[in-house]
Parts: C-alpha cells; sequence; structure tokens
C-alpha cells in the first residue's frame, strides 16, 4: 500500500490500518537489533547527565518544545 493510497482512505480506515499495525508492533520481534549507533547515543546522553550538561525534561514539556521548533 502507497503512501498515496493511504492518504485518499476515510480516516476511520486510517485509524483501522493504525490499530492493525500497533498491534502488529507490539508484540515482540526476536529478529529485530537496534543499530550500534542507539547504544552509542545512549552512553552519550548518560555521560553528558552524570557531568551535568544534560537535563531531564517531562515528556509532555519535551513535545512541546519540539512542537514550538517546528513551527
Amino acid at each position: 500500500m502507497t503512501f498515496e493510497a493511504i492518504h485518499q482512505l476515510p480516516r476511520s480506515e486510517k485509524l483501522k490500518l493504525m490499530e492493525k499495525l500497533w498491534e502488529d508492533l507490539s508484540h515482540p520481534d526476536t529478529e529485530f537489533e537496534s543499530p550500534d549507533w542507539h547504544a552509542e547515543e545512549l552512553a552519550k546522553t548518560e555521560r553528558r547527565l552524570a557531568e551535568g550538561k544534560e537535563q531531564v525534561m517531562d515528556w509532555d514539556a519535551a513535545k512541546k518544545l519540539l512542537r514550538n521548533r517546528e513551527r
């Protein structure tokens, strides 16, 4: 299914499709492996946090900040 085909679906069908995708993605995938760069970036963030160079932020506040950057 292409993006254009999805775009043409009514909202109710898009929601059904999204629910099916989420259901599929919510099951553990033993074959999925995070790329090495994920672990590297997490380690960098943990280092910055330990050094006091990184702030912990509430998820709602982070979303608001990111949405404001998009404008």
